[in-house]
């Protein structure tokens, strides 16, 4: 009985902060499309590293919390080539994040890769298998409707990724 009101405080707690302070400017843009550029090393007998080339979008649904696609492809040694198609949710340690010039987030995707080999003689090999990676970065804002920042995760087929990004931001109508 004496935890179950415990539980509810927390629970109540953690949805304030989810949702706290929800101003209007926060959904002024709730709309982001970014490119992505950078560095992956996946760990095999060796690190292979591979060059990152992404696009995604970015929906807010609170202050602190924002969902959306991404869509990444990893050019690695010869044929060597992957491509990651996740469904990602960034929470914003700092809220409103509309307001703040700087915006630490935890990211976290979950979705789809698919892993390709040149064979030689114009023959190829892809797996595809369910894909996962966490971590975290930061957004500055450069303008009212332009944000820069970069991130660092860990994810599935165990590789580790150092990317930047530009963002732009469409306002709601």
């Amino acid at each position: 009985m004496a935890a179950d009101w415990r539980a509810r405080l927390a629970a109540m707690l953690l949805a304030s902060w989810i949702t706290g302070g929800y101003e209007a400017r926060a959904q002024d843009h709730p709309v982001a499309l970014e490119g992505t550029l950078g560095w992956a090393g996946f760990v095999d007998d060796a690190r292979i590293d591979h060059a990152v080339y992404g696009a995604g979008a970015r929906i807010v649904l609170t202050p602190r919390v924002s969902v959306g696609p991404e869509f990444a492809w990893m050019v690695g040694p010869g044929g060597d080539r992957d491509v990651f198609v996740l469904g990602l949710i960034w929470i914003d340690l700092l809220a409103p994040a509309a307001t703040k010039p700087i915006a630490p987030y935890c990211v976290f995707g979950a979705g789809y890769m698919g892993h390709g080999d040149d064979l030689g003689r114009g023959l190829s090999y892809w797996s595809h298998e369910g894909a996962f990676n966490a971590g975290g970065g930061a957004r500055v804002r450069i303008g009212d409707r332009v944000y820069v920042g970069g991130d660092v995760r860990i994810g599935w087929e165990l590789h580790l990724r150092a990317t930047a990004h530009v963002g732009v931001t469409w306002p709601r109508h």
